[in-house]
């Protein structure tokens, strides 16, 4: 089950700009699990460098 990402927006971003493709729900559980990692790395950047804070270049 999707955590972060909402299916049915990224399936109509999908149909959307791949004229046509589809986008089956394993797709969403992988795209989610990408999300959760940059989160990750995001948190752990923004540790190392002494913020508390998540800014948009620790993406």
């Amino acid at each position: 089950m999707a955590d972060f990402i909402r299916k049915s927006l990224v399936k109509a971003e999908v149909k959307k700009v791949g004229k046509g493709m589809r986008c089956p729900d394993d797709s969403i559980e992988g795209l989610d699990k990408v999300v959760k990692m940059k989160i990750e790395k995001a948190v752990a950047r923004a540790k190392a460098d002494g913020r508390k804070t998540v800014r948009p270049h620790d993406f």
